[in-house]
């Protein structure tokens, strides 16, 4: 049952796959999407182009995919510990988190684009101002899941901990983190899901290299297709995140 289940998990996301692209493929060959938004053709490239993009252009879309890569993993490092280390603190003391929580939320409401500018400015065209900026949009979702699985713990849980004399320490570690791991790992979710689309971003604001900057120059230059196998490699590394993110949670919170 477990196979037949996991099978389909697979198999159906790949026969709509399969669906959109042959559709696409009809379509563009036939001129009909083109025809239908009053554009020039050759702006609408086929599967088939951009297979052919994919594979001519390896060697440039693996050095500037290994660029936003390494952007979105050091960003995820870094709101990850940011927002775990900042949950935890809150969670012991009732006054930061009343000083600090509607900064976290007052900080998620400024737009990136007006956040990456600046950062450029200050850090230049470099790799750190793409990390502060994925840093930035991924610790909300952790830091505001991981507080709110510390403080829904089951209180009887608690009250026998303490009928066995733990310890404060021991009770975080026993209790209160093994219960909040579900919620971080849903927060991790959501990051990684997010976190290559705040590099593009990041990198539209200034970057030497990077998806982003290909993409940008050959939308200039009219080279659509490899625009779309830029997109395709970006939406591989979205679906590896998310993926190795649910695998971690299945293997570390092995009792849901």
């Amino acid at each position: 049952m477990n196979a037949w289940r996991l099978a389909l998990r697979i198999l159906l996301p790949a026969a709509v796959i399969a669906a959109i692209v042959g559709a696409w493929q009809i379509a563009a060959a036939n001129g009909a999407i083109a025809e239908a938004l009053n554009i020039e053709p050759f702006l609408v490239p086929s599967p088939a182009e951009v297979g052919s993009a994919l594979w001519d252009s390896r060697s440039l879309l693996l050095e500037n995919a290994w660029v936003t890569l390494r952007e979105i993993l050091l960003g995820l490092l870094a709101g990850i510990l940011l927002g775990i280390g900042l949950s935890i603190l809150m969670r012991f003391s009732r006054t930061l988190r009343d000083a600090v929580y509607p900064l976290i939320v007052a900080l998620q409401a400024v737009p990136i684009v007006v956040i990456a500018p600046i950062l450029v400015i200050w850090f230049g065209y470099g790799i750190w101002p793409k990390v502060i900026i994925v840093a930035l949009a991924c610790f909300f979702p952790i830091t505001v899941t991981s507080l709110d699985g510390l403080r829904s713990v089951d209180p009887e849980a608690v009250k026998m901990m303490r009928t066995l004399d733990a310890s404060r320490r021991q009770i975080f570690t026993r209790v209160e983190a093994p219960s909040a791991l579900p919620n971080f790992f849903s927060g991790a979710k959501v990051a990684v899901a997010i976190a290559p689309i705040v590099a593009l971003f990041a990198e539209l604001a200034g970057s030497n290299s990077g998806l982003m900057r290909l993409i940008v120059e050959d939308n200039n230059n009219f080279h659509e297709a490899r625009v779309f196998a830029a997109a395709v490699v970006l939406a591989v590394i979205g679906v590896l995140l998310v993926g190795l993110t649910a695998l971690a949670q299945r293997l570390v919170v092995t009792w849901r």
